[in-house]
Formats: structure tokens, sequence, C-alpha cells
């Protein structure tokens, strides 16, 4: 038996059972990350030694009787900009190259309270700014679904890493997409968590209004255990909201009677990949054959969402990024003032593209400008988020693409950033607005490219989005038997 390609609730019930150790789960997927890494390159930094240690400390209770929670022994990887107590943290950037930092972040701490096994960290666009994967310092991640194509950004590798079973579970980040849109180029499954849900403390901050972290799995079950733990109130955070976290596992069920979807046309528009909408518009007619409710409505303001989106992300990152100057930490380059320092460190420790996002940034923030771009932009972000307030007055839940097209060749986008960007067009609305969604995979492309499908829910409304994701993942496994 492969245990890498299992996923955590299997291997779960193993370990209860004691058919299988933690750590010969963790040496399978050392094994397979030995084996398939140099052509993916979806790590930054492996851990093996520590992880090993972890799995042979959870035997030790597993061997005592002792209860072990959903998640122990379970190997899963960290995005590089959510910090590791003596792990490198790099954001994938040049100007973190050597930062280690000397605490966790909110979610790693409480996968380690619960013995889950960090196998590494993940690769990524810098800084979170990109589509692909292909802005990082430490060369592209390839998908495994077809080495000559992209897996998506910015949490390219975590899609890439359990696609390829190098890990069984991993965590991600989404600003605008960074999360569904590489589980949809990958074929795995990403969830979005509603804003304040999940604590921030301690993920590198890109744009902070729109951050949050959010599990990438192998199924729509591991990624409910998953957001289980990492779910709930964090005082070192300040955006984090006091809400109760239910048990996800008990709302995975195939009945969606009552349920009532809306299907966004604006997101069906032109530009679709055709491929593309075929695949959505089947999975939704499987998701009417068990109950649910689906009508079209309209989104009117959708068109507008990214020039908001870049707008608004480019001031918070120009802002951000300020504290990368050369000073406490990271990379310095040392000149003989003060102001050359800053300018040779920011010139050769940012890649081209975080370079762009820092100056558009800026431009939209300065005295001049500020009126007719910021301030204009979170005027159109609040209608934007209306829109989707009226809509969930009426429905449970909308169903729209991740992305108008499949995965694209490395290479091929990295010279026109307009056709990068419109890679998010219709994942980044959610991110505006604040709401949780999740992708799945629905189908492939006529080349063997998965295609993913995404759900959207009303605010702290993740329960209805599992209960929905769960059934149309069971409906698509019959339907490809």
């Amino acid at each position: 038996m492969e245990l890498y390609r299992l996923t955590a609730h299997e291997i779960h019930q193993l370990l209860q059972k004691k058919e299988v150790s933690s750590e010969e789960v963790t040496m399978s997927v050392i094994s397979r990350i030995e084996e398939v890494e140099p052509k993916v390159n979806g790590y930054i930094e492996t851990t093996f030694d520590p992880a090993l240690d972890t799995a042979r400390a959870v035997d030790k209770r597993i061997a005592r009787g002792d209860e072990i929670r959903p998640l122990t022994g379970i190997p899963i990887a960290i995005k590089d900009n959510m910090c590791t107590q003596g792990i490198k943290t790099t954001c994938s950037s040049r100007t973190l190259h050597n930062f280690i930092p000397p605490y966790d972040a909110t979610v790693v701490k409480r996968l380690k309270e619960v013995d889950a096994v960090i196998i590494g960290k993940t690769n990524m666009d810098e800084f979170a700014m990109g589509s692909s994967t292909e802005t990082s310092f430490y060369g592209p991640t390839r998908n495994p679904c077809n080495l000559d194509y992209v897996p998506g950004g910015t949490s390219g590798g975590s899609a890439a890493v359990v696609a390829a079973h190098e890990t069984i579970i991993a965590l991600g980040s989404d600003t605008g997409g960074s999360i569904r849109q590489p589980a949809s180029f990958c074929g795995v499954v990403g969830l979005k968590p509603t804003y304040g849900r999940v604590s921030r403390f301690g993920l590198i901050a890109y744009a902070s209004s729109f951050d949050q972290i959010g599990p990438v799995t192998k199924d729509v079950t591991d990624a409910a255990l998953l957001m289980k733990v990492i779910s709930g109130y964090d005082s070192a955070d300040s955006t984090s909201v006091k809400n109760d976290v239910p048990d996800y596992l008990n709302y995975l069920e195939e009945d969606l009677k009552n349920i009532k979807i809306g299907i966004p046309i604006e997101y069906f528009a032109e530009g679709i990949d055709p491929e593309v909408k075929s695949a959505v518009l089947q999975a939704i007619n499987l998701i009417s054959g068990i109950g649910a409710q689906c009508e079209n409505i309209s989104m009117p303001h959708t068109e507008y969402a990214i020039p908001c989106y870049y707008i608004l992300v480019t001031s918070e990152a120009s802002s951000n990024l300020a504290r990368y100057d050369g000073v406490q930490y990271g990379l310095r380059k040392e000149e003989k003032n003060l102001i050359g320092m800053y300018r040779a460190t920011r010139s050769e420790g940012f890649g081209d593209e975080v370079k762009r996002r820092i100056m558009l940034g800026t431009y939209a923030l300065s005295a001049g400008y500020y009126d007719a771009y910021y301030l204009k932009a979170q005027k159109v972000r609040t209608l934007i988020k209306q829109d989707f307030d009226k809509a969930f007055e009426k429905y449970d839940a909308l169903i729209t693409p991740v992305s108008p097209f499949p995965a694209f060749k490395i290479g091929e986008k990295m010279n026109d950033p307009l056709q990068m960007y419109l890679a998010d067009i219709y994942t980044v609305t959610i991110n505006l607005a604040g709401v949780p969604a999740i992708s799945i995979p629905c189908g492939f492309s006529k080349d063997g490219l998965p295609i993913g499908l995404q759900i959207v829910c009303k605010p702290f409304d993740e329960h209805t989005l599992f209960k929905i994701a769960f059934a149309l993942e069971k409906s698509l496994g019959r339907a490809k038997k």
C-alpha cells in the first residue's frame, strides 16, 4: 500500500487500528518527495528530521493507548509565508532568504498542539504576488498533472505537493484566489475561509484586509478536518472574530433538499474557455439532480472587480512591504549612505512583479491620486459586497468557475501582466466581499488538465459550504464510474 496516496482521514483510521505507524506514513511521504521533488520543485525547505521525531513521539502515544486527534501524526506542508519557529521562512524572496522566525504563526501552533507532522515549507509566488508560482526566487513550481504547465499561484507549491502526493495535506494563503486557483489547476480541493475565521497572526502580510489562510487537501473531508483545527478566535490577531467553530464533519452529507443555489451569469460571459464552461455547467446539472434548486442571477458589479482589487491590494502591499529596508532583518546591501542602502537593498531584494505592485500601490496612494483611485476602489468594493449580500438573502450558495481557463504553460503569460491578472477574475470578488469559497475538481480539459468549480457561501457559513461540496464531490465521483 502506497501510504502517501491516502487521505488524512483514511490514515487516521489506520493509526487508530494500529495497522500503520505515523513513522511509516512519514517515511512514505519523504520517499515520495525524494522521488518527484526534483521535477516539481514544490518545496523550498524540508524538515525531515523534526518530522520523524514528531511521528515517533505520536507512535509512542498510540502504543500506550492514548487517544489521538484526527490530524495527529499526519504529514502537512506549510506555505512559506507562515512563520515557523526555527525554520526558514522566506516568502520565496531574496529579501527574506535568511529569515528564521523566533515564533510560530497561530495556525502552525495549533497544528503542533494536535501533533501534526510538519514536513516542509512550500514554494510560492514572491510575497504572494502572482498567479502561477513563477515569480519565486527559488524558481517555478511545475504542475504534477503536466510538468510543462504552471500549478497556479500563489499557493502553487502547496497545491502541487498535495497533487503529487508529496504530503497528505497542506496550508495555503488566499488574497485573491491564491488557494482556489492552484487547487483548480492541480485537481485538488482548496478553501478560502471567511475573513476573520482563521487567525492571520504570523502570516507575512501582502494585503492585510484580504489575506486568509486555508486548507489545500485531496478531498472535502480532509479540508473539513483541517479547518476545524486552524479556525477560531485568536487574541493576537485584531481581525479575528469570536465565532463558535462547528464540527464541520457533522455537515458532510449528500442530501441537498431545500438548498437554493444562484448561478451568476457574469461568471459565464465572453472570455471563458468553452471546456471550463461545459465542465462547470455539467456539475451544476449534477447538483440539481441531487435535490438543490439552481437559478441564474446577476451580480452587476462583477465587471469592476479586477481593477478594484488590484488598486486596493497594491496599495496595501506598498504599505506592508515598506518594512523591508535592510535595517532590522532580511537582505541588506551595504552602500556609502543610508538612502543608497535602502535603494540597493530593495532593488536587489525584490523581483519584478513585487516592484511593479509596490509602484502601482504607491501611485494610487499618492496625494494627487488617492481620491481618484484608492477611495473610489473602496466604494466599488462596498458595491461588490452588496451584490453578495443581496444574493445571500435568497440563496444558500453561489456556484461559479474558479478560473476562465485551465492551467497554462510555464512562461506563457509572464511577459503580459494584464493577462496574468485576468486569471483571478472569478476569485477576487470573494476576497473583496470577505466571504468563504471552496474549489473542488469537476472535470478535465481535452489536454487532461484539471478544471475546478467554486462554491461560495455567506460569511461564517463554512458548514453549508462543506455540505454542498461534499455532496457534489460524491456525485461527481459516481458520475465518473
